[in-house]
């Protein structure tokens, strides 16, 4: 038998931020639950910031019973003289029972001792708050907090506790809370408890009280009123999806409203705007004409007839939080941007101040430009050494991620050239997985530079990932070197020109740092890992050139003919798995004698004079040697009794072999 289940955990308002985070987990865990429990069913999860909601059609009232077949000695050892012996005894306490409830059954070609065990299922009233109560401690959301005698923690204090099986209250406690059938309405509705009969009641009560319990309606009822305000007044409102997951997460009846600040506020750079709005405030901000408008959406959770309260109180704190801004941004231009302070700014304890960081960045921005010669040395000077000021300006104090974004501005205001400004604000590009990348040479020699300073001071003192952990986002900072490497088509060879840029810091394990980047590129080619593998096994340590040899070797192994090709050069690859490739393999012409021997020579030299204009060309004509290798196999004995011969035919595969390794190594291709 099976009856519809409510439960509802009541809590004081949830911090949006971290219970997003565990929000994907919640109905996995619970879940998790109830298979352990065997009351496995399908259910609804709705959240508010002060309820979360488990509703379930049909959940069993009875677990299942449980019947486990359990079997012993054998006949012959369990009894001797008709006698039970300590086996058979020691079967039948297993089995919790006299020795006179075993039963025998046959077992293979054996007859042995044998017990059906069947274990009555537990009533769901008596399981769900054991339930319910290890459910809410599985839950992860880092911090959490006691209150009053509860000896427990959580994100918030758990208030009331509704569980509802059928229209019978299940009665448990947990955190302190008695589970009951009242819950609350909304905050602006009433303060008092209100009970209820039944699912259908509470949910009818809930909607009657305003309190949308589904979070999908929530967020449909805000999108349809972003389309409302904006077709009104012919706005476009920027729909940021997390900072709408949040508004969605913090009310329980959201309703949209169109809020204005001083238009003198738009001097200010539309950054600082946007980010105080939606940092700050969770406000939405507005555009009109492709321009940033003095106004602003704020989702209110508050139900009332007269929201122009509502309305004024948020646009006081606005005006508020854009005078300050105006203040810290006149005073920053005032003052300009200037590094010298950086020099009382530290780092990190072992790699002195962020002054200190700039000259190494500056050391390492001059390498790569004697590379490349992308930049004007004078900028790229200039650009690198103002890279930080921003960090110690009011603006930037107040609001942190806008370092970088404001140096672009405030370099702007003191007329410096375009090339610098940009540079300054794309100097931590790439910022996520999705995130743009620099949009110029100069711009990406000073991400450059910052990255690689980054990733070369911290394995210097020995900060360098472990496990999960990465404090100082050395990961992030690798991808980003080797995304704006590839997207600026840069050689860059992580051994030597590592190795180079490491004379600047002291003691670096070179091949730790070197295998620290290979853990990076395995993982970040869109192609089976093979491939990359079988690149770098050939040695090969560009950047630019392994993604390359990477895109060409992805291209040969989707063609239909290659799994034929590869059987072939598998083989190649086997005869010489024993030789020293390292040394020169020279292949003495006069010494080849069979027909099969001499063609396959003939074809690897025609093949290695033709101008192959990319490293695909280069190995279609390598895969073309196929036939007279397997010509070669088919008619030439390879371990010939003449020392020179056999020698001479394992050069010549071992040439071909090599040939191939130029590109990547065959035998680590796995398809």
């Amino acid at each position: 038998m099976s009856k519809s289940l409510l439960v509802e955990i009541g809590v004081e308002e949830l911090p949006a931020v971290p219970f997003l985070k565990e929000l994907p987990n919640i109905s996995q865990k619970w879940k998790k639950i109830l298979k352990e429990y065997g009351l496995e069913s399908e259910f609804d999860f709705y959240y508010t910031p002060r309820r979360l909601i488990f509703s379930h059609e049909a959940f069993k009232e009875v677990q299942d019973d449980l019947i486990e077949e359990l079997y012993g000695a054998p006949l012959e050892i369990a009894f001797q003289d008709e006698k039970p012996t300590q086996a058979a005894l020691g079967f039948a306490r297993k089995c919790g029972v006299d020795i006179s409830e075993i039963k025998t059954a046959q077992k293979g070609f054996k007859e042995v001792l044998y017990y059906k065990k069947i274990t009555k299922g537990a009533s769901a009233k008596d399981l769900l708050g054991e339930m319910v109560e290890k459910f809410l401690d599985s839950l992860h959301f880092g911090k959490s907090m006691r209150w009053g005698t509860c000896k427990k923690s959580f994100i918030r204090p758990i208030r009331w506790v509704g569980a509802l099986l059928g229209s019978e209250v299940v009665s448990f406690e947990i955190f302190g809370v008695k589970s009951s059938n009242y819950t609350y309405p909304h905050r602006s509705v009433s303060y008092d408890p209100v009970f209820y009969n039944s699912k259908d009641d509470f949910f009818k009560l809930l909607l009657d009280s305003s309190v949308i319990y589904d979070q999908d309606k929530r967020k449909e009822k805000i999108l349809k009123e972003f389309k409302s305000i904006e077709d009104k007044n012919g706005v476009h409102i920027e729909i940021d999806d997390d900072l709408l997951a949040e508004v969605v997460a913090i009310t329980e009846y959201p309703t949209l409203l169109l809020g204005e600040f001083d238009a003198e506020f738009l001097k200010l750079p539309p950054e600082v705007i946007i980010t105080s709005m939606k940092e700050h405030q969770r406000y939405f901000p507005v555009f009109k004409d492709e321009k940033l408008a003095n106004a602003f959406i704020v989702v209110s959770n508050a139900v009332t007839k007269d929201y122009s309260k509502v309305i004024d109180g948020n646009q006081k704190v606005l005006r508020a939080r854009l005078s300050d801004a105006i203040f810290f941004y006149e005073n920053d231009l005032k003052n300009g941007l200037n590094p010298e302070p950086l020099k009382n700014v530290t780092f990190m304890n072992e790699l002195g101040s962020i002054y200190d960081k700039e000259l190494r960045e500056l050391k390492i921005a001059q390498y790569l430009n004697s590379k490349y010669d992308v930049a004007d040395s004078e900028l790229l000077k200039e650009a690198v050494m103002l890279s930080k000021a921003d960090l110690v300006t009011d603006m930037v104090y107040e609001f942190t991620e806008l370092q970088g974004l404001m140096g672009y501005y405030y370099a702007k205001a003191e007329g410096k050239d375009e090339k610098v400004c940009l540079a300054l604000k794309e100097q931590y590009l790439p910022d996520g997985e999705d995130s743009d990348l620099p949009s110029s040479d100069f711009s990406a020699l000073v991400a450059l530079s910052y990255k690689l300073d980054s990733l070369l001071a911290l394995f210097s003192i020995g900060k360098i990932p472990t496990g999960t952990k990465d404090p100082f986002a050395l990961r992030r900072a690798t991808l980003g070197i080797i995304k704006i490497v590839l997207d600026r088509g840069f050689f860059f060879d992580i051994q030597k020109d590592i190795k180079e840029l490491s004379k600047n810091y002291d003691s670096i394990d070179q091949k730790q740092l070197e295998d620290f980047f290979i853990e990076r590129l395995l993982g970040y080619f869109d192609v089976n890992k093979s491939l990359v593998k079988s690149v770098l096994d050939s040695g090969e340590r560009d950047l630019l050139k392994i993604k390359d040899k990477v895109k060409a070797l992805k291209e040969i192994v989707s063609k239909d003919s290659f799994k034929e090709n590869f059987s072939t050069f598998k083989r190649v690859a086997n005869i010489i798995k024993d030789m020293d490739l390292e040394k020169e393999s020279v292949v003495d012409e006069s010494l080849l004698k069979e027909k099969a021997e001499k063609g396959l020579y003939k074809a690897y030299m025609e093949a290695m004079a033709k101008d192959a204009k990319s490293y695909e060309e280069y190995l279609e004509n390598l895969f073309a040697l196929k036939e007279p290798i397997d010509n070669f196999f088919d008619n030439v004995m390879v371990n010939d009794k003449d020392e020179k011969i056999k020698n001479n035919r394992k050069n010549l595969i071992a040439t071909i072999y090599k040939a191939f390794k130029s590109v990547a190594d065959i035998k680590e291709i796995s398809i």
